[in-house]
């Protein structure tokens, strides 16, 4: 189960938000998941600088996920998220990192057990 945890500077409206958890369910494809799997949070208008300065708009995206994570998913995930930050809020791929973060199966719980 993928967890996508992103902090973004501006303001995302609930259709805004709609659009970014399809295209992420659609994105998660590279890891040879679909939107079924997928978890996603949103945390908008949040603050973030960077070399000094803050961001008007920007984003800082997490990436948790069972097993590992191939280079060549990751590449692609990364592509699909900056194209649709950028699509649906106007976020420049320049002002968008995203880090990846594999967990082992007994590392990762849910109802009342671990994977």
């Amino acid at each position: 189960m993928p967890f996508v945890d992103a902090k973004i500077t501006v303001p995302v409206s609930r259709d805004k938000r709609d659009a970014i958890k399809s295209g992420l369910g659609k994105a998660v494809s590279a890891f040879g998941k679909g939107e079924s799997y997928l978890m996603v949070g949103i945390d908008d208008e949040y603050s973030l600088w960077l070399g000094g300065r803050e961001l008007e708009k920007g984003a800082f995206v997490s990436v948790s996920l069972i097993g590992d994570t191939p280079d060549e998913g990751c590449s692609k995930f990364t592509t699909d998220l900056c194209e649709l930050l950028e699509r649906e809020l106007g976020i420049p791929g320049d002002c968008v990192y995203v880090t990846y973060h594999p967990m082992m199966r007994t590392r990762w719980g849910w109802n009342g057990d671990t994977f």
